[in-house]
């Protein structure tokens, strides 16, 4: 007897564990991109460093599904940077800088709460046929916060094509509810060959007496043999900013290669007037469905004094000009 009320509790601790791996997912996921890159144009002199995170930020991430019925989910992401060539975290060394935030997803869309991307950047990334990546990076020249802290999220489904974001990211200084606070949006319509996005980003001075906006409009279209990327982006705030930059860009596939082109322009329209201009190419190799080999170049040229250098997804850059090859591995 005994042994049966044995039998039957551990039956139904294995059903009751099967229950709910089949209502709950967790996956492990990440990208690890390392390559040599060559910088010059410092004053100090030409650098060369290998570098993680050329193409793709290097990272770590976790994340989870769990039906709650009746059409919710609970969503969780949590994602952290890592720095392949000394084995340290990204970000400010942050556990997990990339992503950290928990939601609920439904038929109305995902409300999510945490660190997250800024709608702005999101739909920049979207345009750039660098994906803000390589040295054709387009936040070399386009100011797009990527994370928002203490973050609101609201992202729809799509509807016939449309969809939409918004972001609230509290500021959490005492007595002043407006001081450091940001506020994000996009509209966006992909369907078939076509993507267009509008996209705001604000961001609130520590005194909250100031907002520096950056706003996107531009839009992808696939013909097939070449993709066709355009851009405008407006950004005007504290003091002397107020700039136009204008993005025209191309991906070209062919067979397991991709050949990556973008030239942006910087409309400095403040009393400075530091116009600014970067060319960049670069090309992909994919040898496998997860992994490829990459290399680019890119070039800032500037007037009166401007100072812009040429990063990749994770390095700033230290000067005008940038070389580099690499490896991106995605699992």
């Amino acid at each position: 007897m005994k042994k049966s009320l044995l039998a039957i509790a551990m039956l139904g601790i294995l059903s009751a564990g099967t229950a709910s791996a089949q209502s709950s997912a967790l996956a492990i996921y990440g990208i690890v991109d390392a390559g040599v890159n060559y910088e010059r144009g410092n004053v100090a002199g030409s650098d060369v460093k290998l570098t993680s995170g050329i193409q793709s930020g290097s990272r770590l991430g976790f994340r989870g599904t769990e039906d709650l019925g009746g059409g919710l989910s609970a969503k969780f992401v949590l994602e952290t940077g890592i720095a392949i060539d000394t084995g340290g975290f990204n970000q400010g060394g942050l556990a997990f800088g990339r992503q950290s935030w928990v939601g609920l997803n439904g038929d109305f869309g995902t409300v999510a709460m945490g660190r997250q991307y800024t709608p702005h950047y999101t739909a920049l990334n979207d345009i750039d046929p660098f994906k803000t990546g390589l040295s054709g990076n387009s936040q070399n020249m386009i100011l797009s916060p990527t994370r928002m802290d203490n973050t609101i999220k609201y992202s729809s489904p799509s509807w016939s094509g449309f969809i939409a974001e918004l972001a609230y990211g509290l500021g959490e200084v005492i007595g002043n509810n407006t001081a450091s606070r940001q506020l994000g949006g996009a509209l966006g319509y992909a369907n078939g060959p076509a993507l267009v996005k509008l996209a705001y980003h604000g961001a609130d001075d520590a005194t909250g007496t100031d907002r520096t906006k950056s706003t996107l409009l531009g839009g992808v279209w696939d013909f097939g043999v070449a993709t066709a990327n355009i851009a405008i982006n407006r950004t005007r705030g504290t003091g002397i900013v107020d700039s136009r930059d204008y993005l025209i860009g191309s991906s070209v596939p062919f067979g397991p290669s991709t050949l990556l082109v973008s030239y942006i322009r910087k409309d400095d329209r403040s009393t400075l007037n530091r116009d600014g201009r970067q060319w960049a190419l670069g090309y992909t190799y994919a040898v496998s469905k997860r992994t490829n080999f990459y290399t680019s170049f890119g070039r800032i040229t500037g007037d009166n004094g401007f100072t812009n250098t040429v990063g990749t997804a994770v390095t700033a850059g230290t000067g005008d000009e940038a070389f580099n090859v690499g490896i991106r591995h995605v699992f």
